[in-house]
Parts: structure tokens; C-alpha cells; sequence
């Protein structure tokens, strides 16, 4: 969710910039800069005690801080700094609340992590403001798109540790996660049917695969053995299927 997005946009721009590099510094660290917090805030609020790693998370965090504070000056200086102020707004927001979220141990919660996907996806935006100055209105579209598969797959991952859950304890599953994974792929579906009315094949070819495979998921969520699989294999799969899905919608943007 991190990282494809921005590699996507990369590859759509079909030019490079050396600030490029320097907003990977910022999404990468950013991104890591929040489990720093989670330590630091957790000491404040929640501990009683000096916990060890506390001191090595103040460090981590020093330093990320003076990263970011110096590439986030460059990126100001030599972009269009009323979209990096926002940008920046919005993730040292969303840094926040994550790290609040994160104390109170609701990180699983299915609608924060949607929301942390439409947050994330948007490194997409910050490769063209890099490269560009100014988003496209591809770049938008690559945005919505990665965000919408996205969120598809997190919902679909919690049917499945319901039922893991559920089968273990041998106990009715719960279908919230499940009734919510079937209506994201109602999403998918009317997101094909409204690029293929617009001729966009490989976009709607790509939700297609998106949904098919999720929709396989589902299915395979009945079967028993199925459960059993080790979720870094489950894992693997669906990076599989995101990677496939981004090739798509770069060839279907280009």
C-alpha cells in the first residue's frame, strides 16, 4: 500500500528528478517514525515504569525527525510548497492519530485500516509533486484506484481471520467482516462496469482480477483445510495479486 503506488506513479511520469529520492526519504520515514511514537506516547500515558526501549525509541525518533525536517525544507524549497504544506498536514495528522490508535491497541479496527490505506496510497501523489509540481489528473485516478483494491483486500483479510478464529474455537463466525468484504466487491464491480463503458479495458481488466480474486478468497474461506494455510503464505498471495493489479492499471494509465 506504500510503496506500489509510488512506484506506479514513477513509472507513469516516464521522467526523473532527483527530488524523487528525497520524497521516498520523507514517505519511508514518515512511515517508520510512527513506531518510535507508539513507544515514547505508550511511556507517557500507559506505563509506569522506564521501559528499555523507550530510550532507544526517543533516539530513533530524533533522528527521523531531523531527517524529515531537512528533506521536508528541500521538497518545500524546489516544489510548489502550498501541495507539500498540505500533504504534510495530512500525514503529520493522520501520524497522530495512528499513534493514538496504536496506544489504545484499536490499530485492527477495520475502518482505521481503510483509512490507512487511502492514506498510504497516496504516496502516489507526492512521486508526481516531486517529479511534476502539480498532480495529474491520472494521477488521481491511480490514487482512487489503488485505494479501492486496497480496502477491498483488508476486508477480505479480516473474513478470513474471523473464520481462522471461529474454526479454532468452534464457534459461529461473525459476518460483519464478511458482509463488508461481499460489498466491496459490489464496489469493484461497478467500478468495471464504469471504466469498460468508457473503454478503459485494461483498468476494468484489472478490477476484474482484483475482484476475482478476492472473491476466490471468499469462496476458499468455507473449506477447512483452506483455513489452515499459513498467513505468510495467504500473504504472499495477495502481494502477488496487488503487484499484478498495478501492472494493469500502469498499462491501462499509460
Amino acid at each position: 500500500m506504500l510503496l506500489t503506488p509510488f512506484f506506479c506513479a514513477a513509472l507513469l511520469l516516464r521522467q526523473v528528478r532527483w527530488t524523487e529520492l528525497i520524497a521516498l526519504i520523507v514517505i519511508l520515514f514518515t512511515f517508520a517514525i510512527k513506531d518510535s511514537l507508539v513507544v515514547i506516547v505508550r511511556q507517557r500515558m500507559v506505563w509506569q515504569q522506564e521501559h528499555a526501549e523507550t530510550r532507544v525509541a526517543r533516539r530513533w525518533a530524533g533522528i527521523e525527525l531531523m531527517v524529515l525536517a531537512v528533506c521536508g525544507v528541500v521538497l518545500l524549497l524546489t516544489g510548489d510548497w502550498r501541495w507539500y504544506s498540505l500533504l504534510f498536514l495530512a500525514a503529520g495528522a493522520f501520524t497522530i492519530l495512528a499513534v493514538m490508535v496504536n496506544v489504545r491497541n484499536k490499530q485492527r479496527s477495520e475502518w482505521f485500516q481503510v483509512a490507512s490505506a487511502a492514506v498510504l496510497t497516496a504516496t502516489s501523489l507526492a512521486a508526481c509533486l516531486a517529479v511534476r509540481g502539480d498532480i495529474p489528473g491520472w494521477c488521481w485516478l491511480l490514487w482512487l484506484l489503488c485505494s479501492l483494491q486496497a480496502a477491498a483486500g483488508i476486508f477480505v483479510v479480516h473474513a478470513r481471520l474471523d473464520a481462522r478464529i471461529a474454526a479454532r474455537k468452534g464457534a459461529m463466525e461473525s459476518t460483519s467482516s464478511r458482509r463488508a468484504a461481499f460489498i466491496a466487491q459490489i464496489v469493484l464491480a461497478i467500478a468495471v462496469a464504469c471504466f469498460a463503458l468508457f473503454s478503459r479495458f485494461w483498468i476494468a481488466a484489472a478490477l476484474v482480477l482484483a475482484a476475482s480474486g478476492y472473491l476466490l478468497e471468499l469462496r476458499r474461506q468455507k473449506d477447512a483445510a483452506s483455513l489452515q494455510m499459513p498467513l505468510q503464505r495467504v500473504g504472499q498471495q495477495a502481494l502477488a495479486l496487488s503487484i499484478l493489479y498495478a501492472l494493469l492499471i500502469v498499462i491501462g494509465l499509460w
